[in-house]
């Protein structure tokens, strides 16, 4: 009971911005209810039949059982199309809002300490929501899917020296086998949920136990959250919520058509669909793969083939190393061990959303590539020719992205500074005797000042004569993250609340307890060999 008391008297910080992360929740449990009711209906046996159902384009076509199965699902079961595509909008709404809420917790700077660990499992299930996506995507076993897995074999096979045999092993002899959709439907309904579960519960027992971020305003401080009880008034809004992402979610695949694998036919081995695009989350792979000119080399009598090795594996793989390696990167440039439950507005941390500018040009850049082909025919472009433009945008925009971002956020501060000097502009022109005019200006409002006034902004570390040279690196790399920023005109009696608010909350750590006596032999011998401690010690005695 007393449990339940606290949770259902949980706050929750009252923003749009964090019904992200809820929109995640929802489309997975919409995810999950479609995902069972299509289990009961797919076959994903890879054995060959001739299709003789209800759609007669197809009649008399030979076709996989999973194929075949699908077509079923979507002709003859009842409600089964609606649900299939039910499933499919609610994939990509799934990712979408967990690839928002990973950049509003990065832009806000919610994944400081004592959130690194969130941090961790939030860019884990996004992770997972990529192979959980990957995985169904390729399961009806129909043209498009099949190119796809066309290219994950090229790129297995590009890994050195055991490319052949993991190629071997995933798809269970040479392409395409007759193991592969049976292990991805596995991997697809069983192990992924199963995690994705796991890390979901994870992610919001922490969430509770460490408690919400939320937003500078006034009486709200670094050791306190203001906001909704989480029963009657956010479980209510919350419902409200799932229900409309179900009902959007219906009303999408009641009106937009997506995957109609009954117009790709069957997948063949010796064909490639012309203009076949992945879902958007699988984009910037494809992307990075139609960027990278063709290119290999031999190493001790084995070929290395640079143009599916490094865009499909070496790019996705130091991407997401960078994203569960910044926030600890970034507490080691940070002065100070305290803990942080206020966000930052992007405009106060201009390297870090400069940063994160760049890495979404950086992403949409390969996103765009990844359509090349279909761009080119829409617009009656040159294929070669846009290629060679996204190579170029690929390693000139990320750059002057970041450039562009850090100025503007040092502008934005600049025009802070210039308000709380000068105030705002009320529109108001008055006319002196003498004939001259003035325009009058009034004070910022308080809720503004607050959170332009209370911002968390760290002296760059400094580094002594003669420190290690670990320490003059951070100092160095401290002082290009911290350095350029603009002051803001506080009054000293007003720095002494600012930095009240700004106080990390202290827990207090719990009483050692006494040391157990020594007993046995061994702490016998040590009593009796430890020398006395003498009367008089210190009088000259």
């Amino acid at each position: 009971m007393e449990a339940g008391k606290e949770l259902l008297r949980k706050v929750f910080p009252d923003h749009w911005s964090f019904l992200l992360s809820e929109l995640a929740l929802y489309s997975f449990v919409v995810l999950l209810l479609t995902g069972v009711f299509l289990t009961f209906f797919f076959n994903p046996g890879m054995g060959e039949i001739d299709y003789q159902g209800s759609y007669l384009p197809l009649r008399g076509v030979r076709m996989s059982e999973a194929y075949a199965s699908t077509l079923r699902i979507s002709f003859e079961v009842r409600g089964g199309l609606l649900v299939r595509q039910i499933h499919h909008w609610a994939a990509l709404l799934f990712v979408a809002s967990i690839c928002a809420h990973l950049l509003r917790v990065f832009f806000t700077g919610a994944f400081r300490r004592p959130r690194e660990l969130n941090w961790v499992i939030g860019v884990t299930l996004f992770n997972l929501a990529l192979l959980e996506g990957f995985s169904g995507y390729s399961l009806p076993d129909d043209t498009l899917s099949g190119t796809g897995l066309r290219i994950t074999e090229g790129v297995l096979l590009s890994v050195p020296i055991v490319g052949t045999y993991l190629s071997f092993f995933a798809f269970g002899g040479q392409f395409p086998g007759h193991a592969i959709i049976p292990r991805l439907f596995t991997v697809h309904i069983l192990l992924v949920p199963g995690l994705l579960l796991a890390l979901i519960g994870a992610h919001l027992t922490l969430v509770v136990v460490l408690k919400h971020t939320q937003w500078a305003a006034p009486g709200r401080t670094n050791r306190n959250v203001v906001g909704l009880p989480f029963f009657p008034q956010f479980l209510a809004r919350t419902t409200g919520l799932a229900f409309t992402v179900a009902g959007v979610l219906a009303l999408s695949a009641l009106v937009a058509e997506i995957n109609p694998i009954w117009r790709y036919s069957a997948y063949r081995p010796d064909i490639a669909g012309a203009g076949a695009q992945p879902d958007w989350y699988i984009g910037f792979i494809e992307g990075a793969l139609r960027l990278m000119p063709a290119a290999e080399t031999g190493v001790l009598g084995h070929t290395v083939s640079w143009s599916a090795f490094l865009p499909a594996l070496v790019v996705p793989g130091l991407l997401f190393g960078v994203l569960y390696a910044y926030p600890f990167v970034e507490r080691w440039l940070t002065p100070g061990d305290g803990e942080h439950h206020l966000c930052d507005r992007p405009r106060d941390k201009q390297t870090r959303t400069a940063l994160g500018v760049a890495g979404v040009v950086f992403y949409t850049v390969l996103l765009i590539a990844g359509g090349n082909d279909v761009i080119a025919y829409a617009f009656g472009l040159s294929v070669n020719a846009l290629t060679w433009v996204l190579r170029a945008a690929l390693v000139l925009l990320p750059p002057l992205a970041f450039v562009l971002t850090r100025r503007l956020c040092l502008g934005l501060q600049a025009r802070d500074r210039t308000r709380l000097l000068e105030g705002d502009a009320t529109g108001r022109i008055d006319q002196s005797v003498y004939g001259g005019f003035s325009g009058s200006r009034r004070p910022v409002p308080a809720a503004e000042r607050y959170a332009m006034v209370v911002r968390d902004a760290p002296l760059p570390p400094s580094a002594p004569v003669g420190a290690p040279r670990t320490e003059r690196v951070r100092a160095a790399l401290g002082s290009w993250y911290y350095g350029d920023r603009v002051a803001l005109p506080v009054p000293e009696q007003e720095e002494g609340r600012v930095e009240a608010v700004l106080t990390a909350p202290a827990h207090p750590r719990p009483p050692e307890p006494p040391a157990a006596p020594r007993t046995g032999p061994l702490g016998r011998l040590l009593r009796r060999v430890r020398p006395r401690r003498r009367r008089g010690r210190g009088t000259g005695r």
